[in-house]
Parts: C-alpha cells; structure tokens; sequence
C-alpha cells in the first residue's frame, strides 16, 4: 500500500528559549507524527505518553478520523506537538478522505514514529519508511501490544536497521509510561533538528546585546482588540531574548520618534503596509526591515523568496496568481492578501492579473497552472511545513514569494529592507545584476506618502 499525498527560559543558554507549554504556538514546537496500519495502537501510544485519554481508542479499525493534535511539553526538548494519524489499511467508506490527511502530516512532521505491532511487517509499514526517507524525516519505531507477543530478534533487526531508535512496550498498561517517555525522549534527542534544539533567531541577531529595536506597528480593522499579532509579539519576545530593548510605535509617530532617541537603532521592523513610509523615514545608516521578511527567514527559504519575486516582472495580462494563507481567518473590506496585494501587484505591473486566494495547509490541485505564488508570512507554520510548501512549488515549476518580499518589491525598496540579511541581499544582487529585476524596482528610497490605496 502507498500513500498518496512549557517552562519559561531557565538561562540564556545555547538551546535558545523555551516558551511556556500553554501558549508556546505551533510553529515553535516540534511535530511529532504517528503513523501506522489500522489498529497497530497509535491512539493508545498517544495516551501512555500523555498519561491521559486524548485519542479514542477501539478496536475496531478507522476509529481515528482526523488527526488528533496534542501540544505538550516534553522535558529536556520543550514544547512539542503530537499527530495521531488514521491507520494505514483502514476499510471504512471515509479511507481515502483519511488517508489523504495522514499523507498530508509527512509536510508537518518533524520525526516521524512508526507504530507496529510486533512481528506485523507489511507493505503498510514499508510505505511509512518510503515516505519519510523521500522527506528525510528520522523515524523512530514503537512496537505495541508487546504483552501479546513479543518481537522476535529478525523483526527488531529489521527495525534497527531502518529506525533510528525502538521502544517495545504495552501500550495499554500506565506503568509502562515513565520507561517509555524515557527512551521516546532518548531518541527523539538523538534525531532532533538542529534547527529546534537551535532555533534561528527572528531579531535576536540584528540587535547587539543592550542594543535598540524600533518597531512599527499600524493598528488597523484586523490587529485583535487589544492584543498585539503574533508576529510582533514573538519579536518583542525575540529582542528581550537576546538581551536588547524594544520600541513599539505607530507608524504616524515614527519620525517624531526617531528625532527624540537619543541612540541609533540597531534595526527598525515594520508591517509591510507602511514599508515605503518606514524606508523613507529611516536613514541610510541604519538597517531596517520588515516582520513578514524576518518570518520568512526564519522559517523558510528567504533567499529563494527573493527570487520568486523576480516573477513578478514577468507577469502578463490573465496570468493566474495564487494567495497562500496557511491559517483560515475571516477577511475584512480591506484584507492585505485578497484585497491590498492584488491591489499592489496590479499597479506595479500594469496589467489585469487573476487572482485565486487558498486557506490552509494545502496547495491546490492545479498548482502547475499559477505563474506565481504569494505565501503569508507563515507565522503559524513550522520551518518543516513551510520548506515543504517551497518545495511543492519548486516541484510544480511555479515562483514562489512571501506578502513581505512581493510588496517590498512593488513599491520599490526590496533591497533597501533586505540590507540587514546577506544572504537574502547576495540573491537579490544576483537578480538585479542578471537583469531579472529591471532598474525602475530597484530604488533605495521612495517618498514618504503611504502605499497607494
């Protein structure tokens, strides 16, 4: 068979921040996926490691349905997500509904957990190690109902030959669960992605330590009532992190603002919608850049983002534009995505383009038909999810780009907010020698008046 598709920070070590459990968002915990055939025991893995019912379990095969996502904070890791998966093989009426959404949670996973029973070797498990190899996700194997029968030496060998760890246990039986957590937390240490046990930082390094970030931050019809977005508050939390001070202003106080400090900024962030007023305010001497380009660093691809806005110059009349949001929201009058950059990619080129906005995890069916992709910030993705959402459009030959990069570009100043990030600035130069961006999107400077309306 195939498939288709939190304790606060306790020092300032080397292993970054550790959000509190209850609030640390998804896109900072690491994924861990179960999978396996129909009625292996993955819901009641799920259960000894939480130590709490949070799957329905039945021996009758399809019982899990969606993926059933449990957040936790699993010590020393932090804080992680588990996906328990609907099983392999299953024969309801809903199988392939199902098994479309467990093939989808290879893009979420970071470590995969491969749930067998013991001596119970098939196609079903095969497929399992086939996928994760083709995404080079760890896999770590957890042999169930081992009271039933236990795994005889060929079935382990095959195990340790493919997974980069085994726990044999009863799942079913509670105090089997602190030997369990305790060779699960093992190998999941053994095989956990540089990149979470060492996160890259969102501001941290732009900002020396005692150093000043300035923020701008617009409140307009969709900031919460009350509450700052995500985006600006993991910054702050970023900043504080790395033992900097932070400057929340709006935007219609930043020159005054900027006039009174009597230091220099180390880096000022905005939101994208007043780019062109920020670059125009801030003087040369002092970096600046936006939230969405910072996300998208972080992760994602930035560099590869640059590139895909060179699409844009590229773009004739009907050409079919696609607006990636990774989380649903209700959409206001003036919603950036479905209203403002079309907006903006509209003036800029010149031309009436197509425009087809899609919410949630998934591309479209005919994503090979776009000549470009414009993707959100992703600050509910995690870095795993969102690499794969690149390479999704890379394998359909389609540009890809983030809100940050695309209106950025539109109005002229890409280079001007990449300055702070090499990497992204070496692809950007490379374009503009290359002549991929034409000379009239390559102003450093534009004047102060706000992005068209």
């Amino acid at each position: 068979m195939t498939l288709s598709g939190q304790d606060v920070r306790r020092s300032p070590d080397e292993t970054g921040y550790r959000m509190p459990m209850e609030t640390a968002p998804k896109s900072l915990r690491l994924h861990i996926g179960l999978f396996g055939r129909a009625n292996a025991g993955k819901s009641s893995f799920l259960n000894l490691v939480c130590s709490q019912d949070v799957a329905i379990t039945s021996p009758l095969p399809g019982t899990t349905t969606d993926v059933v996502e449990k957040p936790m904070e699993l010590l020393p890791i932090g804080p992680v997500v588990f996906l328990d998966t609907a099983g392999l093989s299953d024969p309801t009426a809903l199988a392939e509904a199902r098994l479309g959404k467990t093939a989808r949670v290879f893009d979420r996973a970071d470590i995969v957990v491969l749930v067998c029973e013991a001596n119970v070797w098939g196609d079903e498990e095969r497929a399992i190690l086939d996928r994760a190899a083709e995404r080079r996700l760890p896999v770590i194997a957890a042999v169930t109902k081992a009271d039933l029968a236990a795994p005889d030496e060929a079935f382990l060998g095959e195990l340790r030959g493919r997974c980069a760890g085994t726990v044999v246990c009863n799942a079913t039986q509670p105090s089997e669960r602190e030997r369990v957590l305790a060779e699960l937390k093992q190998h999941i240490l053994a095989v956990c992605p540089e990149d979470f046990l060492r996160p890259p930082p969102l501001i941290g390094d732009l900002v020396r330590p005692g150093g000043l970030a300035v923020l701008l931050v617009p409140i307009d019809l969709e900031a919460p009532r009350g509450r700052l977005i995500l985006p600006q508050v993991q910054a702050i939390r970023d900043a504080l992190d790395h033992d900097a001070a932070v400057l929340v202003v709006k935007e219609n106080g930043y020159a005054s603002l900027l006039g009174r400090l009597g230091v220099r900024p180390d880096v000022v962030v905005c939101d994208s919608q007043v780019v062109r007023q920020m670059v125009a305010e801030t003087p040369p001497d002092i970096p600046c850049t936006t939230f969405s380009i910072l996300f998208a660093r972080r992760n994602g691809d930035l560099p590869q983002m640059v590139r895909g806005a060179a699409a844009i110059d590229r773009l004739r009349a009907g050409d079919r534009v696609l607006i990636a949001e990774s989380c649903s929201h209700h959409p206001l009058a003036d919603d950036i995505g479905r209203v403002k950059i079309p907006r903006w990619l509209r003036q800029y080129t010149g031309v009436e383009l197509a425009f087809d906005s899609v919410a949630g995890r998934d591309f479209p069916p005919d994503l090979p038909d776009y000549r470009l992709v414009v993707q959100c910030g992703g600050c509910m993705n995690n870095r795993r999810e969102m690499l794969s959402r690149l390479g999704k459009a890379a394998a359909a030959g389609v540009p890809i780009t983030n809100y940050g990069v695309c209106i950025a570009h539109t109005q002229g100043v890409l280079r001007r907010v990449l300055s702070p990030l090499p990497a992204a600035l070496d692809a950007y130069e490379s374009l503009a020698a290359g002549g991929a961006i034409p000379q009239t999107a390559q102003a450093a400077t534009t004047p102060s008046s706000p992005l068209p309306a």
